[in-house]
């Protein structure tokens, strides 16, 4: 059967066997996480498998509301991708879902044979994707937040409303080793965010130091934070720079040394974060953390992460937002962002949230 509408789709019975199509960035992944959530309460002894690259697969693979994880291996490409045709393939989904909407997620999604496939409206596609669907969603505003844009999945296949909530769980052994990192920092600490998937979103080291420094400080009742340098392999070159620009402030440098759940124990550990548009400013915020997000080539109004919009701070600039992973103007929009209102979106972050579940522990 191909639903060809949306009437023929609900006469249709309950999906036994369901598949996720998201292979990229590690925030879109994190955001369609209560997308999956909202699935599970529906369908409860559904399979769900999720098809995915494996920068995100330490996210997916011990989450309690998936089933399965089909990994695309892009560095074995073409050959991996073949592969991972015949696997969904064999997969035999009867309902599919395509919130990647690029010719690759595309074929992936026709690939499965399933009778019921559901993408993105030809407004929002890219790449002829909308053709390997068999119905779609309503058109998406384009400055919506891309979480709300995978909610309208969930309120097309008329799934019943469920609180946001991303189920991401630290197991006890990654918050028990993610406290023996932080065992020389104590608390409060401030989770910096270094890297960002694209050159354009970074900020700069001599800022990152400032903001570090002027947040070390207590001030206004609330209590100075130990600053904790996080993020991946990449950023090591940066880390040293901020380190450097720090001028012998106490930093404790985790850069390279968590793996993405581990970094999830981390922010639970932190009193407020801050850093750019990127996929452990998405992992913060899910875990709860308050987090103080910088915004120059990207808009926060498509990406703002959940819960924390108010705190999200960009400069006035006529070529914001962009969208340029490569900035011609070494980021002048970034450079407009003065660690001093950094700085004081920190504060406003750690005072609205004393006391919540993100509050520092030991």
């Amino acid at each position: 059967m191909v639903c060809s509408n949306w009437s023929e789709a609900r006469s249709a019975p309950p999906p036994r066997r369901i598949l996720i199509v998201l292979l990229g960035s590690i925030g879109d992944v994190v955001r369609a996480l209560p997308l999956l959530g909202r699935l599970r309460r529906a369908y409860p002894n559904a399979h769900i498998a999720w098809a995915v690259e494996p920068k995100s697969k330490s996210l997916l693979e011990a989450h309690h509301w998936l089933d399965e994880l089909i990994i695309f291996d892009r560095e074995r490409a073409p050959w991996s991708f073949l592969s991972l045709l015949g696997r969904v393939r064999n997969g035999r989904f009867d309902l599919v879902i395509d919130l990647q909407r690029h010719l690759k997620s595309g074929l992936v999604t026709w690939a499965s044979g399933a009778p019921d496939r559901i993408g993105f409206a030809k407004e929002n596609a890219k790449e002829f994707n909308y053709l390997f669907s068999t119905r779609h969603i309503a058109p998406q505003p384009r400055m919506r937040l891309k979480l709300l844009q995978y909610q309208a999945f969930g309120d097309a296949l008329e799934l019943a409303p469920a609180p946001i909530e991303f189920g991401l769980r630290p197991a006890a052994e990654e918050l028990a080793h993610a406290r023996e990192l932080l065992a020389s920092a104590p608390a409060p600490r401030l989770g910096i965010i270094l890297g960002s998937s694209w050159p354009s979103r970074l900020y700069f080291p001599d800022a990152i130091a400032a903001v570090a420094r002027q947040v070390a400080e207590s001030a206004n009742g609330l209590p100075g934070l130990r600053p904790v340098l996080l993020g991946g392999a990449a950023e090591v070159g940066l880390a040293a720079e901020v380190e450097a620009c720090a001028n012998g402030l106490p930093l404790l440098n985790l850069v390279g040394k968590t793996s993405l759940r581990e970094l999830s124990a981390v922010f639970t550990q932190c009193a407020a974060a801050f850093g750019p548009d990127s996929g452990p400013m998405h992992i913060a915020a899910a875990v709860g953390c308050p987090i103080v997000s910088l915004w120059g080539a990207t808009a926060p109004e498509r990406s703002a992460p959940w819960g924390f919009a108010e705190f999200a701070l960009k400069a006035a600039i006529p070529c914001h937002p962009c969208y340029l992973r490569r900035c011609p103007i070494e980021r002048e929009c970034m450079r407009r962002i003065e660690p001093e209102a950094v700085a004081e979106a920190v504060r406003r972050a750690l005072k609205a949230n004393l006391g919540s579940v993100c509050a520092p522990t030991g």
